[in-house]
């Protein structure tokens, strides 16, 4: 049994428009059925952004700290560092003051 291409094409015309009302009323279907959002559960939506704000900002709060204990620990670390330096410098003196004494001693 042979259709004709015309009858054919109608026939796929028709089941193409069936099946997209189909889809459409399906969207349509979901769209009603999704729960309108009611005043109490925007004001909870609304608590909970605020809560989510101020935990950012205390957590802001606390890097802000953190960094300036950072740089503190930075700043007395190059103390340090300068005053071994010093240290250093005034240990080779004294044993180069040492040697020489010695050198003085054992010369008379």
């Amino acid at each position: 049994m042979a259709i004709s291409r015309p009858m054919l094409l109608v026939f796929l015309l028709l089941i193409l428009i069936m099946t997209s009302q189909f889809e459409w009323r399906h969207q349509i279907v979901d769209f009603d059925m999704t729960p309108s959002v009611t005043p109490k559960q925007q004001q909870i939506s609304r608590r909970e952004e605020v809560v989510k704000e101020k935990i950012i900002l205390s957590q802001e709060k606390n890097i802000q700290r953190l960094q300036e204990l950072v740089r503190s620990l930075q700043q007395q670390l190059l103390q340090c560092k300068g005053n071994n330096k010093t240290n250093d410098t005034i240990s080779h003196l004294t044993e180069h003051v040492l040697e020489l004494e010695r050198q003085q001693i054992l010369e008379d």
